[in-house]
């Protein structure tokens, strides 16, 4: 079929044309939104889940909400490579600036803007070269210019949300890859949004990350289970994945038969972006206006060629050779969670001694511990990958191209 006419769209972080399964978190965010410009508690949300299953394009539609009830929003990443702070100074000297622009100076905005000035400052201790921001305004001398995240965030973030109100509007910020945030960073974060939830202001915090988030906020601030929701986003049931696949193409006339979905289900197993990638190459080699379960088996060597090329071989590629032979242990034992004395045992080693490699994992996002003493992967069908890799008895990070 046209190639051109294709609804699917197997890019990461892009949107599909049907969000099936998840629209009560939406219906969680709008509720956090509306109860925090009414000046009501309001708990925003990190949602968790395995690569591709979506976090990115929930965070971006609840982004698309929040503007459309007036808010004020940044969207950020969060990196190992830079602090939060300078993440997010730009951010707010942008929403600053749109405060002052929407009418007469209220001196909330106008000290909004010089907390920022003084918060700028304080990163330059600790970045003197790296970091500048230019306001025209006089530092708020003892506020935010510590150069202590865990003290000047708060007051910031503060600063912004009392701006916020005075206008009568609200801030929203979205954090993508929250898991990427340091200990202090993170600790600084949910400090901020303690500070404001405890002064009725109108600001939420909307993130995601991989599963160990919630462990990790945990170990910042034994609170922040009273500040956020941890909304777990899996694969979608059946019924989902067909609500996924049948009405983008039912709206291009063209429909697909029920074997065909049931073996999207099958191989898929559910999970939003393969779901995506398999529909997208389905439609490709399809002929006529029916998908069939024979397009399915085309666009599965499609597919897998296109994944191990891309979106596996690019996680792999980041591993130290002696990662890889760990996560090859864990592939060998098959699908699901695996105890750390069992991959120990199938790599011939203590338990002890793999310990630095399995912290390691965990810090790049390729694992992630469900359960006390378990590890399993954060890419779905990551251990098939790792298989065909063995079974054709090369590494292709180090093959000819």
């Amino acid at each position: 079929m046209d190639p051109v006419r294709n609804p699917y769209v197997p890019g990461a972080g892009a949107s599909p044309p049907e969000l099936a399964g998840r629209h009560e978190l939406f219906t969680q965010a709008g509720i956090a939104l509306q109860r925090a410009l009414a000046g009501k508690s309001a708990r925003g949300f990190i949602a968790t889940g395995l690569r591709g299953v979506g976090k990115t394009v929930v965070l971006g539609r609840a982004q698309q909400l929040a503007e459309s009830a007036g808010y004020l929003t940044c969207f950020i990443e969060a990196s190992e490579d830079k602090p939060l702070g300078q993440l997010l100074a730009p951010h707010v000297r942008r929403m600053m600036l749109e405060l002052d622009r929407l009418g007469a100076v209220t001196e909330q905005v106008k000290r909004g803007l010089r907390v920022l000035k003084s918060f700028a400052a304080g990163l330059r201790i600790h970045h003197p070269m790296g970091f500048s921001i230019e306001l025209d305004v006089e530092p708020e001398r003892g506020t935010a210019d510590s150069g202590d995240l865990e003290t000047d965030l708060p007051d910031m973030i503060s600063a912004l949300g009392l701006a916020a109100r005075s206008r009568q509007t609200g801030v929203a910020l979205f954090v993508d890859e929250i898991q990427g945030l340091s200990e202090l960073d993170m600790g600084a974060l949910i400090m901020a949004m303690h500070r404001v939830m405890r002064e009725g202001l109108p600001v939420v915090l909307l993130g995601a990350g991989l599963p160990h988030v919630v462990a990790m906020t945990g170990r910042s601030r034994s609170y922040a289970e009273r500040l956020f929701e941890f909304p777990v986003l899996g694969p979608l049931s059946p019924d989902e994945t067909a609500e996924a696949l049948r009405p983008p193409a039912e709206r291009e006339g063209v429909d697909f038969t029920q074997a065909a979905v049931d073996e999207v289900i099958r191989i898929t197993q559910g999970y939003p972006y393969f779901i995506q990638e398999w529909a997208y190459h389905a439609w490709n080699v399809a002929h006529g206006d029916m998908i069939l379960p024979g397009d399915i088996a085309v666009a599965t060597e499609v597919s897998l060629t296109s994944l191990d090329a891309g979106f596996f071989r690019m996680r792999y590629e980041r591993l130290t050779p002696r990662e890889r032979e760990y996560c090859q242990a864990m592939a060998e034992l098959g699908p699901g969670a695996h105890r750390s004395g069992e991959i120990a045992e199938r790599m011939n080693a203590r338990t002890a001694a793999l310990a630095p490699l399995r912290t390691a994992l965990i810090g790049k996002g390729m694992i992630y511990s469900p359960a006390h003493g378990e590890v399993a992967f954060t890419v779905p069908l990551f251990e098939n990958y790792l298989l065909r890799i063995r079974a054709m008895g090369s590494d292709p990070a180090y093959s000819e191209d």
